[in-house]
């Protein structure tokens, strides 16, 4: 790989570690180039091409030089995502971001219940993001307003669930592979399972899986390792 490979274009498939933030990954991607390849100029551009969230871990795609004009095509892609959710209980972030609250029984949940609870979210559907998300309202970032204690009303917007497969339960713990379309929130997926069940439920697990043609199979955490080096790509 050459400075001039990246300035005309590359595109990296991050495995994106928990707990880190896309904006930490493609940071830290742009430090590691930058310092490889000192001849790249000082606005070297770089980005992600879709949001993943600090409790997912999965692939992030990052494009360097005029390939980041490809960013809203790829964006634009269907997504995939494995998901595992727990129900009986749910969070303020409907993730794990917040500690449980709401605890109900749920043992006259049946496995019937959740498969066709699962079914009814396949199609079309509206779907109201979560408070703690990177929305912006009125210029301010949601998840900002709900951790400052403020009241927020996101407004529900068209969503697609293409498919809902490979679904395997495991008491409290249900977990699946979910296909859908762009701005789906799969957190909020996880919630109103939880909510039509009726004994509330959050996302404990989330990896993205593939983005269009793009899948994990082919993406690494090695981009992000202070001991890589880029050479032999």
């Amino acid at each position: 790989m050459t400075s001039e490979q990246l300035q005309a274009g590359y595109i990296f498939l991050v495995d994106k570690p928990l707990d880190w933030t896309s904006f930490q990954a493609v940071n830290k991607l742009k430090y590691k180039l930058k310092r490889e390849f000192k001849e790249l100029p000082k606005k070297f551009k770089i980005g992600h091409a879709g949001t993943l969230d600090p409790r997912a871990t999965g692939l992030l795609i990052v494009c360097t030089g005029k390939f980041t004009k490809r960013i809203p095509e790829i964006q634009d892609a269907p997504k995939e995502y494995w998901a595992e959710v727990k129900i009986g209980v749910q969070t303020e972030s409907y993730d794990t971001e917040k500690p449980e609250i709401l605890h109900q029984d749920f043992s006259h949940i049946t496995e019937e219940d959740i498969h066709k609870t699962l079914e009814k979210f396949v199609g079309e559907i509206d779907q109201k993001p979560p408070v703690f998300s990177a929305l912006k309202i009125d210029g301010e970032r949601a998840y900002n307003l709900a951790r400052a204690g403020e009241e927020v009303e996101m407004k529900s917007r068209k969503t697609t669930i293409h498919y809902i497969n490979d679904i395997k339960i495991d008491g409290a713990l249900v977990s699946f592979i979910v296909g859908c379309s762009k701005g789906t929130y799969i957190r909020s997926l996880a919630h109103d399972i939880g909510q039509d069940l009726g004994v509330g439920g959050y996302l404990t697990q989330l990896r993205r899986t593939k983005i269009g043609d793009y899948s994990i199979e082919n993406a690494s955490e090695k981009f992000l390792d202070n001991d890589y080096h880029f050479e032999d790509i």
